[in-house]
């Protein structure tokens, strides 16, 4: 039945099939100081996203200092020569709008969504705290108790959030991929006002920067306030150039057990190290993104099929792989095994699943179908600009061009059952590996 319902399924979503992808009305050009600038125009609605991407994250660290990525982030928000701590978001709230930040492996971004018309004064505030941030020991200390209770709040209660660390941490052994953007609560109890602004005075410059501007805005007139803002500020001579340590080859598979009380629902977890995006060869991870969606992408996945529905071996199981990445990256698998199903029995499924999917493919129907689930995202984003913001400026802080955000979609369409294969035999090279099991400790009488 399930089966019967996918073909109906496939067949109904191919007779609505959505129309060929349109580009995004795109504009980008180089301040004389080096800011790269991306306007992306949307008149349906009289609001604009404003977005300050810096190239540095927490993989841009030094050693011993892990966290201070996000540290710094925190403390944009203190006080600048002519803003009170906290005035900058006041601001924003008064004018109607919201504001955030987010601190990845690549990149640090500040954004903004608020009326069109408000355009010019979130340039003036963004621009002010890239230079004149005002710091202080009391303001560190401050910050430092609210990141420390927030490294408490969402890893040191989460036995799944210890467990990813330990995964990735295994997976990296050189790169900083592998230490946690929040930092190691050891070092960030030791993050001080010199940590901090020695980040701030290395990266925050104009020519570490993209600016994205995306709404009801045009061209012309975000370059006018671009060089009246963010065009006035000198660029940073002693830029770095961004080296990060190279990862080893892999030669060995490992594995880790981590047992905690607190493990109400046991899992096995297994990610593999894979290219990422680069720019202009987006094939292999086009296939890999296919390969993630076919595995684990929903009810129609293989896994899921598999696993939970056909064999009931599993109460969930996913795939995911995250493509766009500054550095190599990772595709991982998690099947979370039904009672009275061990993690040994959990972990031999995925891989019986693994090796089917390399020896004989996907079913073109299924590829068919998540490459109209794929189109269909791709057009369902357009409907918010804070969404295509996003993506391009996570892709132009991580080695991608505006030629390849644009081009990635038809990539995926033009991805085949081949290639998808293909992908998968690389899964099947252990060595390359990282498994692990969470669960709670045996119950001993």
């Amino acid at each position: 039945m399930r089966n019967y319902l996918a073909a109906l399924c496939a067949i109904l979503f191919a007779a609505v099939a959505p129309p060929a992808l349109a580009e995004d009305a795109v504009t980008t050009f180089d301040l004389d100081n080096g800011m790269q600038v991306v306007v992306i125009e949307d008149h349906r609605a009289p609001v604009v996203v404003h977005m300050v991407w810096y190239k540095t994250g927490s993989a841009d660290e030094t050693p011993g200092v892990s966290g201070v990525a996000h540290f710094l982030e925190h403390l944009m928000f203190k006080g600048t020569d002519t803003l009170e701590p906290g005035e900058f978001s006041a601001t924003v709230a008064l004018n109607g709008g919201r504001d955030n930040a987010f601190t990845s492996y690549d990149y640090t971004a500040y954004y903004q969504r608020i009326a069109a018309d408000r355009l010019e004064l979130m340039m003036r505030m963004e621009s002010d705290r890239m230079v004149n941030l005002q710091l202080d020991e009391a303001a560190v200390a401050t910050e430092r108790d609210v990141i420390i209770e927030e490294r408490n709040q969402r890893v040191e209660t989460s036995p799944g959030s210890l467990f990813r660390e330990q995964m990735n941490a295994a997976q990296y052994l050189n790169h900083r991929y592998g230490q946690p953007i929040i930092g190691w609560m050891h070092e960030m109890r030791a993050l001080g006002l010199d940590d901090a602004l020695s980040f701030y005075r290395t990266y925050y410059a104009p020519n570490n920067a993209v600016l994205v501007v995306a709404g009801d805005v045009e061209p012309d007139e975000v370059r006018g306030l671009a060089e009246t803002y963010y065009g006035a500020i000198p660029a940073n001579p002693d830029l770095p150039q961004r080296l990060r340590p190279e990862e080893p080859p892999q030669i060995a598979e490992r594995r880790l057990v981590l047992k905690d009380a607190r493990v109400g629902q046991p899992y096995v977890s297994r990610s593999y190290l894979v290219p990422e995006r680069d720019s202009g060869q987006q094939r292999q991870p086009a296939a890999l993104t296919v390969l993630a969606e076919a595995l684990g992408g929903g009810n129609t996945s293989i896994l899921t099929e598999k696993l939970q529905f056909d064999e009931r071996l599993a109460v969930y199981t996913g795939a995911y792989y995250g493509g766009t990445s500054l550095d190599d990256t990772t595709f991982g698998i998690t099947v979370a095994p039904a009672p009275g199903v061990t993690l040994e029995q959990a972990e031999a499924a995925m891989d019986a699943v693994l090796t089917e999917a390399a020896e004989t493919g996907i079913d073109p129907d299924q590829l068919s179908r998540i490459k109209m689930q794929v189109q269909a995202h791709e057009i369902y984003a357009r409907d918010d600009v804070g969404r295509l913001a996003n993506r391009y400026g996570r892709a132009l802080t991580q080695g991608l061009t505006v030629a390849d955000v644009q081009a990635w979609p038809e990539v995926l369409q033009s991805v085949t059952a081949e290639e998808v294969r293909e992908a998968a035999r690389i899964l099947l090279d252990r060595d390359r590996s990282v498994t692990g099991w969470l669960l709670a400790p045996e119950v001993t009488q």
